[in-house]
């Protein structure tokens, strides 16, 4: 059994999930050939340096940019015009990942991003491999580039989120609602007083954790000064050296500053509330530990529609004031039981089967059983 798990690097979600579906897998299937292949890396190089350092700089630099073409490939009239513009595109450039696809011919196929399943159902429809296909759409709204014929699976955040798929003319029958694959890391239980040990924290102050996501974006250093002297803040700077070396300078004396981390499960665990940008992998990883999320910087597009589906749910605050967000938080930290209805419905959302879900399906194909 050969089974192929591809991404592109265009913004870290879809990696972290490929990452979480490929350890689980190799876990609890230990008997199949796995491989984890980042489309970009076999597309032309040129290609791929404009794929993903366009997409950083559109949403860094010129937002509005990155939105006027979200909705433009978006829009309903422009559609067919627009996927047909996209498959010529991707078709030209992706000639090794097709080769690839062909030499390897895998009985299963799981990607990530709507490019790798783009590319992989032309390959199947072509009937040169015979591959199932399950996308995994890691965001909760749905851009209409994810809906690739022939899709064997499709793997969704949410009902609504499936409901968008079937508007789009997705059979209803495809569609799993188990959402998004977050790294199973993500579904243990934690101690909250041996970690607070462990991270050098106080177990009995109010921790709110603020992660700038990978690009670093968001008015964090406003944030930390208006909000260190009364909570305990974790800030996870991710790329932005330049955010990093600052608040370390200020040695603020209730603030934890830290670069890439690789143990964000340990620092949800200790935090009452999550200061974040609305990315689909961030927003699953927030459910799984049940955190109030504060969302600031939403990107165009995927971002400001995961927040709507969100907001449909009853969960989330979306700010862009840092006075704003202050004060909300200190009404969270002054009346705690405020955050329970929000707690609450976070419970009524989180699903934990999605890793489940897509080893049932790969797993049955090579040892007939169940994860």
């Amino acid at each position: 059994m050969k089974v192929i798990i591809t991404y592109a690097s265009a913004g870290a979600g879809h990696f972290k999930a490929a990452e979480a579906i490929g350890d689980y897998l190799k876990e609890r299937c230990p008997a199949i050939e796995l491989k984890l292949v980042d489309i970009l890396d076999k597309t032309n190089p040129l290609f791929k340096f404009y794929y993903s350092f366009g997409y950083s700089l559109l949403v860094r630099r010129a937002p509005f940019l990155w939105r006027i073409a979200f909705w433009f490939t978006e829009l309903r009239t422009l559609r067919s015009f627009t996927k047909f513009i996209a498959h010529i595109i991707d078709r030209l450039n992706a000639g090794d990942f097709i080769n690839f696809l062909v030499s390897e011919n895998p009985d299963f196929i799981i990607s990530t991003h709507f490019f790798s399943s783009e590319i992989s159902a032309i390959v199947k429809k072509d009937k040169k491999i015979k591959s199932k296909l399950i996308t995994v759409i890691t965001d909760f709204s749905v851009h209409p580039f994810w809906v690739s014929s022939p899709t064997d699976i499709y793997i969704v955040a949410t009902p609504i989120t499936k409901n968008e798929l079937i508007r789009q003319g997705v059979d209803a029958g495809l569609i799993k609602d188990s959402g998004i694959p977050v790294h199973a890391k993500f579904l243990k239980q934690f101690e909250k007083p041996a970690l607070c040990k462990k991270l050098r924290l106080q177990p009995d102050q109010f921790t709110v954790l603020v992660a700038t996501g990978s690009f670093g974006i968001g008015p964090i250093e406003e944030i930390v000064k208006l909000l260190h002297k009364d909570v305990q803040l974790l800030v996870v700077c991710a790329n932005n050296k330049k955010l990093y070396k600052k608040l370390k300078q200020k040695t603020y004396p209730e603030v934890s500053v830290f670069g890439f981390v690789d143990n964000m499960q340990e620092l949800m665990a200790v935090s009452e509330l999550i200061i974040t940008k609305p990315g689909g992998l961030t927003i699953s990883e927030i459910l799984k530990m049940e955190l109030i999320p504060i969302f600031i910087s939403a990107i165009p597009g995927q971002e400001a529609g995961n927040v709507e589906v969100l907001k449909q749910y009853g969960i989330g605050l979306s700010l862009k004031n840092a006075d704003d967000i202050k004060n909300i938080i200190l009404d969270f930290k002054e009346h705690p039981d405020r955050m329970k209805p929000m707690k609450d419905n976070i419970k009524k959302i989180k699903n934990p089967d999605c890793l489940t879900e897509i080893c049932n399906a790969v797993c049955k194909g090579s040892s007939g059983h169940t994860c």
